[in-house]
């Protein structure tokens, strides 16, 4: 028998550190091959990892909330015919193990691949979903006798045997806890919320549908209801200096930050705009929502249609510059990235060739993508890639914009509200639904007039959306 440890793999798209957000397993049970041991959360996205090795969980490192880096340590398995059974091996079953184990490291290097005579105690997969896989072990409990040592938990049992120490003092009886098992929550900011003020979700009864727990049942918890209407106590004259709240700037607002930074540093963005009448192009929508029986067309599906049509038109706007090399890179695809506003902060998941769907498979990968994002689940390769992005920033009841460019992209089309408003129509003044429109462009990809021509044909889309018939 071996004792592996796994250490918290490259996560991929140049991320170097994640924070746990919930173990998985605990010390003691018994996991399989490729089998979830922790769900983190990175800069891009929840993510649960799995471990390579089949054993027994002997320890594990971080609690939940810590951030670790790359390379870190996870947890350690105890591997081998005598984990599993529960047993200690003997001298020579120890050593064969020992050997398996080095054997295994060495070929884990990578994070994929198998290594010569690893047999079935791992798979180097570091993302669920690729290379082999086996079925989850039931998770059991080998014996009692966990304890910690500088913060790292252990089974002081699963591994061989080692001197007798000398008796020491039984530890007083913890509270009882309430049993074990899945919690209805999805936000990790709800866990989160409660982890950092100290309340038990397992007591709280979810106010959502089927019982879920949202932040305002955390909240309540918090400050319960007659504290809430308690009037404030007044602080005393020597005490009203308040402090400054201090917040982190990690995780996806702490990416967003640094992306939103560096293209003010590296862009010179310029933006125009143009008030567009869509009353032909919601009564389309209206049309094509009233016959068959799929899901509805979104405005935002009409627009990415749109989108695409345009970027066919102006490629110079679906670009990147080669800062180092001096070259504009003009892309084949058009990979359409949208903005998505999520208790996490900021994501902008991408559709991928957007250029080859039609309305109706836009709108169900942003459904499916949106989904996604409102339950933290989206992949690093989900949110990474974009070519063009499109900002509805209508949804928050504004009418215009100057959103900053999603570097490395070239530019950024914004979306106003759709509200009736006095337009002149056919000569005569009418109530007509109108919409702003802006471009946000890198003036180093296009001058003025590529733009404003892009701008202007998404704006007659709009106003006579049978123009998209022309050319599609």
């Amino acid at each position: 028998m071996a004792s592996l440890e796994f250490k918290l793999p490259d996560l991929g798209e140049g991320l170097t550190e994640a924070e746990i957000v919930r173990w998985l397993v605990e010390v003691g049970d018994v996991v399989a091959v490729d089998q979830p041991v922790v769900e983190v959360e990175t800069a891009k996205a929840m993510v649960e990892v799995p471990c390579p090795y089949g054993g027994v969980v002997t320890a594990r490192f971080g609690e939940e909330g810590t951030e670790l880096p790359v390379g870190s340590p996870l947890l350690t398995v105890a591997v081998g015919a005598a984990a599993s059974e529960g047993g200690s091996p003997g001298p020579a079953e120890h050593g064969a193990a020992a050997g398996e184990g080095r054997a295994v490291g060495e070929g884990r290097a990578a994070g994929n691949g198998r290594a010569a005579g690893d047999g079935d105690s791992g798979s180097g997969n570091v993302l669920v979903g690729y290379g082999t896989t086996a079925p989850a072990a039931r998770r059991r409990r080998v014996r009692p006798g966990a304890r910690s040592t500088n913060g790292v938990v252990r089974d002081t049992r699963a591994t061989s045997a080692a001197p007798a120490a000398p008796a020491v003092p039984a530890a007083p009886a913890t509270p009882a806890v309430p049993p074990a098992g899945p919690v209805p929550v999805i936000s990790p900011l709800v866990r989160r919320l409660a982890r950092e003020n100290g309340v038990d979700l397992r007591q709280l009864d979810g106010s959502g549908p089927e019982g879920l727990i949202l932040r305002t049942d955390v909240e309540r918890a918090i400050r319960p209801p007659e504290a809430a209407h308690a009037p404030a106590p007044v602080p005393a004259r020597a005490a009203s200096a308040a402090t400054a709240e201090r917040l982190p700037l990690k995780g996806v607002r702490g990416a967003v930050a640094d992306k939103l930074s560096r293209s003010r540093r590296e862009i010179p963005d310029a933006t125009c705009w143009v008030d567009a009448d869509a009353t032909e192009l919601m009564a389309a929508r209206a049309a094509m929502n009233s016959v068959g029986s799929g899901p509805k067309v979104s405005v935002l599906a009409l627009l990415a249609r749109i989108c695409a049509a345009a970027l066919a038109r102006f490629p110079e706007l679906n670009s990147t510059v080669d800062t180092e090399a001096r070259e504009i890179v003009r892309l084949p695809e058009v990979h359409l990235g949208f903005a998505a506003q999520t208790e996490r902060g900021l994501v902008v998941p991408v559709v991928r060739d957007a250029h080859t769907r039609n309305v109706e498979s836009l709108g169900e990968e942003l459904v499916r993508l949106t989904e996604a994002a409102r339950t933290g689940r989206l992949t690093p390769a989900q949110l990474t890639g974009g070519t063009f992005t499109l900002n509805n920033y209508g949804v928050f009841g504004v009418d215009g914009s100057t959103p900053i460019i999603n570097h490395p992209e070239a530019a950024m089309l914004g979306v106003g509200r759709i509200v009736p408003k006095p337009w002149v129509h056919e000569g005569e003044l009418a109530v007509r639904q109108v919409v702003q429109l802006s471009l946000t462009f890198d003036h180093r990809v296009c001058d003025g007039a590529a733009a404003g021509g892009f701008l202007r044909y998404v704006a007659d889309c709009v106003e006579h959306p049978a123009l998209l018939l022309r050319t599609f």
